[in-house]
């Protein structure tokens, strides 16, 4: 598989976790708590994918280091979101247990390829 396919399915695949991101913010209890962390966790989770498709299109080496940096950070900060549902046991617990899981793949694959980019 060519790097641009590589690319190209992982932009799906952070997609695909968006909207499941999405279904599952639905799904979470209409308090302030569950508003405050839904938000939260729909702000980081929708914005790795779009972060990711940035860095594909990235001017320069540099300019990719910087927003793969930022995609790392997002999905660093929706597993934490993710954690705290967990913990206290907010939305549907059949979804929140996939996207954890999902989120902890992509974390892994996008520090490999941070840490790549970086020559590390």
């Amino acid at each position: 598989m060519s790097d641009i396919e590589a690319n190209k399915r992982l932009e799906e695949r952070t997609l695909v976790f968006a909207v499941a991101v999405v279904n599952h913010v639905a799904t979470l209890p209409r308090t302030d708590a569950g508003s405050v962390i839904g938000r939260q966790l729909l702000k980081s989770g929708t914005s790795i994918g779009a972060n990711y498709r940035e860095a594909n299109r990235a001017e320069s080496a540099a300019d990719f280091i910087h927003k793969s940096g930022v995609v790392l950070k997002e999905t660093s900060e929706t597993v934490y979101w993710l954690d705290l549902v967990s913990r206290v046991g907010m939305g549907d617990p059949t979804s929140r247990v996939s996207l954890a899981q999902e989120a902890r793949e992509l974390l892994a694959i996008f520090t490999t390829i941070n840490q790549r980019a970086k020559g590390r």
